[in-house]
């Protein structure tokens, strides 16, 4: 076991400053980190890596500068794969609670912002997001295919940052 250990200590340069390792501990580091992210991937919620949120944004960002850290030595190699799985975690668990408890949702995730209602500009919403009409027009003509604000019943800024429409009646 202790010979695994050294051996495992020499292939992925444990005990290496990070200046001093080579192509190859890099790389084998990178492969195994590699191999970690993906069973990460598949133990974190399947959203968190196609929502975009902002709450699953930072897990993302999170991870991976953790992770690189662990490839290019400036972090201990296996307490960075242990840091990771936490954050993963974490997030699970506040997902969770997001579920179950509106406000948890609310302060984690936030909520949405009428920005159109019965086709009328809700400009203080819209400023208060930092949003112009031209963003909501922009956005209206390639998901709603309309550029008349007058055919949209609702227009939402929602928690994540997308904007969606419900078409007025007859639309």
């Amino acid at each position: 076991m202790n010979s695994f250990l050294d051996s495992l200590r020499l292939l992925l340069g444990l005990d290496l400053q990070p200046k001093d390792l080579s192509f190859l501990q890099i790389t084998l580091r990178g492969v195994i980190m590699f191999a970690v992210a993906l069973v990460l991937a598949r133990l974190s919620d399947r959203r968190s890596l196609t929502k975009k949120s902002p709450f699953d944004t930072v897990l993302l960002v999170l991870l991976a500068s953790v992770m690189a850290r662990g490839v290019n030595g400036s972090s201990a190699f296996f307490p960075t794969i242990g840091a990771s799985a936490i954050l993963v975690g974490l997030h699970r668990l506040l997902a969770f609670g997001c579920c179950r408890w509106p406000l948890m949702h609310r302060l984690f995730k936030g909520a949405p912002a009428v920005i159109v209602r019965g086709g009328n500009w809700q400009r203080k919403t819209l400023l208060a997001n930092d949003v112009t009409e031209e963003d909501v027009l922009e956005d209206m003509r390639l998901r709603a295919k309309t550029d008349e604000v007058k055919k949209i019943s609702v227009a939402r800024l929602e928690a994540g940052g997308d904007i969606s429409f419900i078409m007025a009646e007859g639309n």
